[in-house]
């Protein structure tokens, strides 16, 4: 068994009962570690001779989830620093410190969401200092993907589904929508939810189809969707279109 593996069978085996429980077997600890991976990837910066990670992240929580954890989030910590550490080595990243891990608490996600915030922090120089802490990078927002229910009746089994996600931009923070919808609106029980007043509880609908596009649906809101400027009811949304829902607006993209 690879290292890799034996620290995500560490990570499973540490959080078993109470940590899954928090996650409502929808986000487990080793998705956690993987995105953290990715976010390393996404976030490297290359030099003339080597290739830079970030070497600190923020993981996080909804309240509930943050709240369930309690007791268990250092060693959590240090295991997650632990498989990133291995992650560069594997990849052969430059570090300036050894990876840290905080897991911190987001009054906006709700059960099983969760988001990380990478940045390169510079070791002090002296002691005392905290060290120089390089750009913050956007938080991207993990969602629990949806449930699908089975067609009941069925005898043969559906075609294959293309499993795209969702990704939506604004100007500090990313949702990762696993579809195949999503709902966007002020309402807590939105799937990505925005808190402003111009937005309806439930403004927008994003659906994907069995070929992977997706397309963006108005639910009847008061100040509607526009789609590159062009207000429209539907209308199937490409990387890159900038949607607005009344005053807000985001980019759009798909994830293979």
């Amino acid at each position: 068994m690879s290292v890799l593996r034996n620290l995500e069978a560490r990570i499973e085996g540490l959080v078993e009962g109470v940590f899954s429980r928090a996650f409502s077997s929808q986000v487990q600890p080793v998705e956690i570690a993987r995105k953290l991976a990715k976010e390393m990837d996404s976030h490297k910066t290359a030099s003339v001779s080597q290739t830079y990670a970030p070497n600190s992240y923020t993981v996080w929580l909804s309240p509930d989830d943050h709240e369930r954890l309690e007791g268990y989030t250092r060693s959590l910590s240090q295991e997650l620093s632990a498989y990133l550490l291995e992650h560069a080595r594997r990849q052969d990243y430059a570090l300036l410190t050894r990876p840290e891990v905080k897991i911190e608490v987001d009054e906006r996600l709700r059960l099983g969401e969760f988001g990380i915030q990478p940045r390169l922090v510079k070791p002090p120089v002296r002691k005392g200092d905290t060290g120089e802490q390089g750009q913050h990078g956007h938080t991207m927002v993990y969602s629990p993907p949806a449930k699908q229910k089975e067609p009941r009746g069925s005898r043969r089994p559906a075609a294959p589904l293309t499993q795209t996600k969702a990704i939506v931009s604004f100007h500090d923070r990313r949702y990762v929508l696993d579809g195949p919808t999503a709902v966007i609106g002020r309402s807590r029980e939105s799937d990505c939810v925005i808190d402003d007043q111009n937005v309806s509880r439930r403004h927008a609908e994003l659906r994907r189809n069995s070929s992977g596009d997706w397309q963006i649906v108005d639910l009847g809101s008061t100040n509607g969707v526009k789609v590159n400027g062009r207000r429209i009811d539907t209308s199937r949304l490409a990387p890159g279109d900038e949607v607005s829902l009344g005053t807000v607006s985001f980019i759009f993209d798909i994830e293979q």
